[in-house]
């Protein structure tokens, strides 16, 4: 598992990507599928996930929508266009920093393959 100070600035990034190839996602369906594409080595925690949630809807980035799900109300997001812009800026923002970081921490490898990576 990273720290939590690793992951901070990487949960906007995940979920915009995450809701930018599924229609509608709830929070806890979102920290599960975070957790099952990371091998278990990101685990998204309420008190993480659900602020950044509610910021991302403030900013316009996201929007929901209440239902009542087994007699408890659940609320599903989904992105907005504002929101996929933003997601193509973090994914872009990450890759640069992914690379850079490469270049400081790993000067013995070449890392190119990050410049492949698909947004």
């Amino acid at each position: 598992m990273y720290s939590k100070e690793l992951l901070k600035g990487t949960i906007s990034a995940m979920v915009l990507k995450l809701l930018s190839e599924q229609e509608r996602m709830y929070g806890y369906e979102i920290s599960m599928r975070v957790k099952e594409l990371s091998d278990g080595k990101i685990l998204l925690k309420d008190g993480s996930l659900y602020p950044a949630l509610q910021k991302m809807t403030s900013d316009g980035l996201l929007s929901f929508k209440e239902e009542t799900v087994g007699g408890r109300v659940r609320k599903y997001y989904y992105i907005t266009q504002s929101g996929l812009k933003e997601k193509t800026a973090h994914v872009n923002e990450l890759q640069d920093f992914m690379k850079t970081m490469s270049k400081i921490v790993f000067p013995e490898l070449s890392l190119k393959s990050y410049g492949a990576l698909s947004h």
